[in-house]
This record gives C-alpha cells, structure tokens and sequence, in this order.
C-alpha cells in the first residue's frame, strides 16, 4: 500500500484546532492501519508559526512544492492578513494542481476562494463567514449551514470541528466506513453529523444583549421553555409594553421573540431526546410545543430532521458500534 500524503497549509495566527482535528483523524487512520497515510504541515514562511491560542507548530517550507494526495488549508484570526498576501492565493491555484483533492477547514474557504478553486462550486464555511463569501466570491454558491461540503475534487467545512467531520469523509473515501468508524470510537465523535450548523445553540447564534434584563431573560427562556414566553408574558417579566419589548428584543438578539422562543424549545427537545427515553409527545409538553405535531413542524423548519430521526443519530441510549468486550460505542 503506499501512503498517501495529506499536506496541510498553515500561516501565523492560525486555528489550532483546525490544524489538529483532521491532522489526527489522519493520524488515527494510520495507527489503525500503518502507511496508509504520511502527514506534512506547510508554511509559506516555514519555522516556528505560532497560532491564535499562542501555541507554536514547527511547519516545513510550502514551496518547493512537488504535490501531495490532499491539500488541506486551515483558517483562524490569521486569515484576514494571509488573504491578502497574494502568494497565498496563488500559491493554493499552484499547488492544487498537483493534488488529488483540496479542502478547507472553517473560514479557509476564503483562501480558497480567493484562489479561484471555489468559482462555479457550492461551498461553506463558519456561519459568521458565509455572508462575506457569498458578498466577496459572487461566483461561489454558499451554503451557511452544511457542516461541509464535497463538490468534486474541492471540500470546504464549517466551523473548527468540522474539519474532524470532513477528514472522517476523506477517511472513509480512501479506506472505507469500517476504518471512519474505527476513528470515530476512538476519538468519541459521531461519524457523520446530521443536521447543519443551525443545530448550535441560540444564545450563540443571538447578538449579545447589552441590556441586563435582556440578558436574563434569554437565560430564563433556556431554563424554563415550558413556561408561558408569549410576547406578553416576556414583555411583563422585563417591565416593558409589548411594543417597546418586541422593538428592544429584536435589537438587542438580532431575532424576534417568537423565532428566538421556537428556537430555544427546539434546543431544550434535542437535549432531552439526546439524554432521556421520556417519549416525544411527552417532551414535547415539557418543552412547550404543547403537541408532537408543531413540536415535529418545529424539527422540520430548523433542523431538516424529524424527532425521531434526530434521537436515533444523537441518544447515548439509540444504537452504536459494539466496542470490544460488548460495550456501546456511539460513532
């Protein structure tokens, strides 16, 4: 078997996890398998480049660059100055060409996209990146929500941890489902993630209120969402009419009341068919929706799945792989 080469593309500033997440999946790959795999991490300037989080890899030089199997391109805080050093962009059209398979991880999609390699594809990236690439690359078609997307011999993935999720893809193209699930045990992620990034919790995705009694109440909405949160309910707990609260909300979250409530109790669910075997129609009380269908309506609009199907990929009770000596593994 010869080994293929994954070469990674690092710059100063850059996202650890980023580079580590796939860089081990490769790396457990191998273990599990020897010289199915040879791993390289590349700089333009080579050396010590030392990422966000201060912590320093030691990178070989990018150029010479004689081609690898697969080409992966990080992201982190340091992309806005490498995007433009227009030795970035070109060196990644170079050096894809002689690459069986590109791929980017987080707002990596922006080198990659600055390079050419994304016109006429659909591609992602982190949520808080995708508008700029869609306003910045108009030849790109940007999909915010996938946890990453494969578009022939081009892959871009979402935020931090889903380039693990990609390199299990590439794992599994290059070796089979036994070997990505093997990974998978190993390092406890699941295999292959339903849903998008829209599953990440609300009060991430809602701006910061900078109003106290906003703050709170987005914490009371999270810990009680069987509650009454109707927009009079909410609008008497912070003291304001229901007009000035549905102006406030709105300014203060980026979301209306109701979008945000939906949003909330649908988290609350997920939380409860990950971790419980209460029944849905039961959850479903407990968390508001009042019935199993607006709570399945709910599941629809903002995950892309149903109740059911979402307990059957997440609950640490529904099925797994058997681990050795009988146990349950969930991958």
């Amino acid at each position: 078997m010869t080994a293929r080469e994954i070469a990674f593309l690092i710059f100063p500033d850059f996202q650890m996890l980023d580079l580590t997440g796939p860089l081990e999946v490769f790396s457990q790959a191998d273990r599990y398998s020897p010289g199915r795999y040879t791993l390289r991490t590349l700089a333009l300037d080579p050396g010590q480049v030392i990422s966000s989080s201060g912590l320093a890899v030691v990178a070989e030089a990018a150029t010479p660059f004689a081609g690898a199997d697969t080409l992966i391109v990080v992201g982190g805080r340091g992309l806005d100055v490498a995007i433009r050093r227009p030795e970035y962009p070109e060196w990644i059209a170079r050096a894809s060409r002689s690459c069986r398979r590109t791929a980017s991880v987080c707002n990596g999609a922006l080198l990659l996209a600055e390079s050419g390699l994304l016109d006429g594809r659909k591609a992602t990236t982190h949520w808080s990146r995708a508008e700029e690439l869609a306003a910045r690359y108009p030849k790109v078609s940007v999909d915010a929500d996938p946890i990453f997307i494969r578009d022939g011999a081009v892959s871009t993935s979402a935020g931090v941890t889903a380039g693990i999720d990609l390199a299990l893809a590439l794992v599994e193209e290059d070796h089979g489902a036994a070997a990505a699930r093997e990974i998978a045990r190993q390092l406890v992620v699941f295999v292959q993630r339903p849903g998008g990034q829209r599953q990440f919790s609300v009060q991430l995705r809602a701006q910061r209120p900078t109003r106290e009694p906003i703050r709170d109440l987005l914490g009371f909405i999270a810990e009680h969402p069987g509650a009454d949160l109707s927009v009079p309910a909410l609008a008497d707990r912070v003291g304001l009419s229901e007009r000035q609260f549905l102006r406030v909300f709105h300014g203060e979250t980026g979301h209306s009341p109701a979008g945000y409530v939906e949003a909330a109790r649908v988290e609350a669910a997920c939380r409860l068919l990950e971790t419980t075997d209460d029944g849905v129609e039961r959850i479903a009380r407990v968390c508001g929706f009042g019935t199993l269908r607006t709570l399945q309506r709910s599941f629809q609009r903002l995950l892309g799945v149903a109740p059911h199907e979402y307990r059957g990929r997440f609950a640490a009770t529904g099925a797994g792989f058997t681990a050795p000596g009988g146990g349950s593994a969930m991958a």
